[in-house]
């Protein structure tokens, strides 16, 4: 399939879940290497329910991000860190699927890596989409800070997609693109959980959200 979308302009990305049991180290090298030489960028889901060697893999090939890493280690961080891979970490499968196994943010941090938060919506893993739970689940499982937890789902999610200067961030120049929460304290986005506190949502400038009781 990959000539094919590439020849459609389909996709910028290709992404592959290398885990035991769906595709292995060398299924996964093979698949990344052949969209790489078709001038895809690389993803990669990997070292989600062992640590396969993923993180290396995504290392090894120069991908944009590897996604998950809950059982990633020292060695795999150096090697992400060695070849500026952005970790993409999805707490929300963690918590859906009842693990207490969740990635070394700190550690990824502190290596100094321009680590990502998201929440992985799916069926079968991940059946959320509130990004304030993620943000929650960040501080309080993985011991980011607040503005660590923000950053990694603005600025640094727009980086990782090629599109920071564009979005992510409110600055001169870009969409803007951003929501208004009722809130006090940008610390309170990662407090309160459970609910909506989004007052207003803004797309190009425009509202195009407002919540009911603020009508």
């Amino acid at each position: 399939m990959l000539p094919r979308i590439a020849s459609e302009k389909l996709a910028e990305f290709c992404d592959i879940f290398c885990e035991c049991g769906y595709f292995d180290i060398e299924q996964s090298r093979r698949i990344l290497t052949a969209a790489k030489k078709l001038g895809f960028k690389l993803r990669a889901h990997v070292d989600q329910l062992t640590n396969s060697g993923g993180a290396k893999l995504a290392a090894e090939l120069g991908a944009t991000t590897a996604d998950h890493l809950e059982k990633t280690d020292q060695e795999g961080i150096a090697a992400l860190k060695s070849a500026n891979v952005q970790p993409v970490l999805l707490p929300g499968s963690v918590y859906a699927l009842g693990s207490t196994s969740y990635p070394r943010a700190r550690e990824m941090i502190d290596a100094g890596l321009a680590v990502v938060i998201a929440t992985d919506f799916n069926p079968g893993s991940s059946p959320t989409v509130s990004m304030p739970m993620i943000l929650s689940l960040a501080c309080t499982q993985m011991k980011m800070s607040p503005a660590e937890a923000i950053t990694a789902a603005t600025v640094n999610a727009a980086y990782s997609l090629n599109r920071g200067d564009k979005i992510g961030s409110l600055e001169p120049g870009k969409r803007a693109n951003f929501s208004i929460f009722d809130c006090e304290d940008y610390r309170e986005l990662a407090y309160w959980f459970g609910f909506s506190q989004v007052h207003s949502v803004y797309v190009q400038g425009e509202c195009v959200h407002k919540d009911a009781e603020t009508l």
